[in-house]
């Protein structure tokens, strides 16, 4: 059995797709977290970096669905 690692890239693809899917702006994800920017959603979309633990649960509350839904790893 290997060690799972997170797939940065297609978990930013999942999120994005969910936040379409809801109706969700990148504008309005900003607000919701508290951000200034957007810089850390697209970075999250792009697979640039991840959402911290605090921030994937609040997405998986905000989405309605459990984070194994949101998070790709192999």
């Amino acid at each position: 059995m290997s060690y799972p690692v997170i797939d940065p890239v297609a978990t930013g693809d999942r999120i994005n797709t969910l936040r379409k899917e809801l109706g969700f702006s990148v504008a309005y994800l900003k607000e919701y977290f508290g951000f200034a920017t957007t810089n850390a959603i697209y970075k999250w979309l792009h697979g640039e970096s991840l959402p911290s633990l605090d921030n994937m649960v609040a997405m998986s509350v905000l989405f309605g669905v459990p984070m194994n839904d949101i998070v790709v790893y192999h």
